[in-house]
């Protein structure tokens, strides 16, 4: 819609008049706005001082806060030392405030600028660290596991003698372990559908990706058990044996001792026999 612009010198005076005080405010109030939009001034500050009230906010558990202050290192001082450090501290306030998918950015980042930098391996650590207290349940979805044992292998394949591969080392079992028990998660749920054969599957997967595990007895017992529900007492009887050749005191193996020979054995006196002997001929 085009405006039109009026002569006000044909215009009546009271016409005149009503238009000023219906231009003036108007005129007023977009010269207040315009003032109100300017940006203040760009004031540089000594690197020490913006570092330190970083560092101030992240022990006071002000993150957000940090987080502004420790980019305004490198926003203010890009090529400096202390941006460098900035930015991996950045990353850690993230961390600090459970916002992972944004620390796992800021990483991933100091990582591609900075891979010979003395601190790459607390980087990397630091990311797994990401990944891994995302860990959910084994009933759920396990993405953030399978990140968690990937960022794990390459901070330990990178950096094998730093202070932070020995932890990665016990992280990356406990990691194995949880991947273990979605795999036996799998295989129960199968199992008590009646798909004896696909149950065996995800037990046998169990015993040969995650050997290591807490798991492997049970796998080996649910193995019998899926393979006697078949009708099959000859393979039951052959994965008992390594069970108990493996797991001679593991109460799993005791399970399948009972449930394959139908009698109670736990708070008699063993046999002198090794249970595992007797079945070595199957």
């Amino acid at each position: 819609m085009l405006m039109r612009i009026f002569d006000t010198s044909r215009a009546p005076r009271s016409t005149v008049s009503r238009l000023a005080l219906v231009i003036v405010p108007v005129l007023a109030l977009a010269l207040t706005g315009c003032a109100g939009k300017k940006k203040s001034k760009y004031v540089e500050r000594p690197i020490d001082e913006i570092y330190n009230e970083a560092i101030d906010a992240l022990q006071n558990n002000l993150y957000a806060t940090a987080t502004e202050k420790f980019d305004e290192v490198e926003r203010q001082h890009p090529y400096s030392v202390w941006a460098t450090k900035a930015q991996l501290m950045a990353a850690y306030s993230y961390y600090q405030a459970n916002r992972y998918d944004d620390a796992v950015v800021a990483l991933d980042r100091f990582i591609q600028l900075h891979p010979a930098n003395k601190d790459v391996a607390y980087a990397y650590y630091l990311k797994a660290l990401c990944y891994y207290e995302q860990i959910s349940d084994v009933v759920r979805d396990q993405k953030m596991t399978e990140l968690a044992l990937a960022t794990l292998k390459e901070l330990i394949a990178r950096f094998p003698n730093s202070k932070y591969s020995r932890d990665a080392k016990v992280k990356l079992d406990l990691t194995h372990d949880h991947l273990a028990g979605k795999e036996m998660e799998i295989g129960r749920y199968y199992h008590t559908q009646g798909h004896y054969l696909a149950a065996i599957n995800r037990f046998k997967s169990v015993i040969a990706q995650y050997q290591t595990t807490t798991h492997v007895p049970e796998a080996l017992h649910r193995i019998s058990e899926a393979y006697y529900a078949l009708g099959l007492p000859g393979q039951a009887k052959k994965s008992a044996a390594v069970l108990g050749h493996n797991f001679p005191g593991s109460e799993w193996y005791i399970d399948s001792y009972e449930m394959i020979e139908k009698t109670k054995v736990r708070g008699e006196k063993a046999p002198k026999k090794k249970w595992y002997e007797v079945w070595k001929g199957f």
